[in-house]
């Protein structure tokens, strides 16, 4: 259930950030932005502080080779659901969607892979401290 949460706290943030709506933060600045500056700005700084976190958490746990991973297999997934004609990726909405869900799966992953290894090996991932 942790990963569930956590998968979608990523897809939220990368929605509200840009999806296929009006109802996403890059086209509220741009038709709105320039009205109400501290808001926008405000809004700018949250999403960049849920950025830093789930980026930094993410490349700390998987790494970049990791990330790279992931977003192969969700990709490979994606080519094999098309293969066998379950989806069809002609809509650019769709496929947007479809974008927003493998980066968040990355995200969702990144965040989680600690816990995950931990249970399955017993080995608790340790922060560098610098002397």
């Amino acid at each position: 259930m942790g990963f569930i949460i956590r998968w979608l706290c990523a897809f939220f943030l990368l929605a509200a950030t840009f999806n296929p709506t009006d109802y996403n933060y890059l086209k509220w600045i741009q038709d709105y932005g320039h009205l109400n500056l501290s808001i926008t700005v405000f809004f700018g700084l949250l999403l960049l502080i849920g950025y830093i976190v789930y980026l930094r958490a993410t490349l700390r746990s998987i790494g970049g080779l990791g990330i790279v991973l992931v977003l192969a297999v969700v990709v490979a997934s994606i080519w094999v659901l098309y293969d066998l004609e379950i989806i069809k990726l002609d809509d650019s909405h769709f496929n947007t969607w479809l974008a927003l869900f493998a980066l968040s799966f990355v995200l969702g992953v990144g965040l989680s892979w600690s816990i995950f290894r931990r249970a399955v090996t017993g080995q608790t991932d340790m922060d560098d401290v610098e002397d």
